[in-house]
């Protein structure tokens, strides 16, 4: 690896974004980790001034690195490795506004689903995991 970076599921765990490295592997493997729009493996090189963007329950966090740490340190110093630029979440009256489906009403057909992804703001394509 390059002088001044660091793996990307290294770097997670440093600034205690997961509780274990493992669990920062396995969102990588996933495909749940992205470095400039990008999925990445776990072994991916992190560095000053990449955006990093991690799925986790379902939203995205963005985190831009400030700072490369490969041990992990205290929450105040690791608080200081990256400037978090994640999107505030949606007020509780828009996602009440959401349409719930009836409990036992079955599986959403296909044009549900895609309607449904479309109001989450999601891509269908960037939700399924990429072979790299």
């Amino acid at each position: 690896m390059a002088a001044g970076s660091v793996r990307v599921d290294s770097w997670l765990w440093a600034v205690r974004v997961f509780k274990t490295r493992s669990q920062a592997t396995t969102a990588c493997r996933a495909g749940h980790v992205k470095i400039g729009g990008a999925s990445v493996k776990a072994a991916q090189a992190v560095k000053v001034g990449d955006q990093v963007q991690i799925r986790i329950a379902g939203f995205d966090r963005i985190l831009v690195v400030k700072q490369t740490i490969v041990k992990r340190v205290s929450a105040v110093t690791a608080a200081e490795s990256f400037i978090d630029e994640t999107p505030p979440p949606p007020s509780r009256e828009e996602v009440a506004m959401a349409p719930r489906r009836d409990r036992g009403a079955g599986r959403p057909t296909k044009r549900e689903r895609r309607e449904l992804e479309k109001l989450r703001g999601r891509d269908e394509l960037d939700s399924r995991p990429r072979d790299n």
